[in-house]
């Protein structure tokens, strides 16, 4: 398998972001204010991460949902930058952003992340695109 060169690959604010760990301008990214229904996945693995039936408006300016669309696909880590203690959220390859336990019901979870993070697959694309478990449903 060949070695990805994602700095060619991603724009400079996704490599930053996904692989530095950075963090993009709230309320001047992609999908903060998106509403089309579908699915967010890893801009580097394609892991699926959030369905948009999870996404809310929280205020802060990035997308943010109650939950990943499979858990297992996220991992949490203890991020102490910043001179505060928080959670981190990342997937196998790529720094997300982070979660907050001041989200609804029924999670009361607050997942903020990073647009540039993530690829948009529209709901009609799911199948085609290899994500068709993922079809959006309302879920309890």
């Amino acid at each position: 398998m060949a070695i990805r060169d994602l700095k060619k690959e991603l724009t400079p604010i996704q490599y930053h972001v996904s692989q530095e760990n950075g963090t993009e301008p709230p309320f001047r990214n992609e999908f903060w204010d998106h509403h089309e229904p579908g699915l967010y996945v890893d801009i580097v693995s394609g892991e699926a991460l959030f369905r948009s039936e999870d996404k809310f408006d929280s205020g802060c300016g990035w997308p943010s949902f109650t939950r990943p669309a499979d858990p297992a696909l996220i991992i949490e880590k203890t991020d102490r930058s910043h001179g505060m203690s928080r959670t981190e959220v990342r997937s196998s390859v790529s720094h997300l952003g982070h979660v907050f336990p001041d989200g609804p019901a029924p999670t009361g979870l607050r997942y903020c992340i990073n647009s540039a993070s993530l690829r948009f697959v529209p709901e009609a694309d799911l199948e085609k695109e290899g994500y068709g478990r993922y079809a959006l449903r309302k879920r309890p």
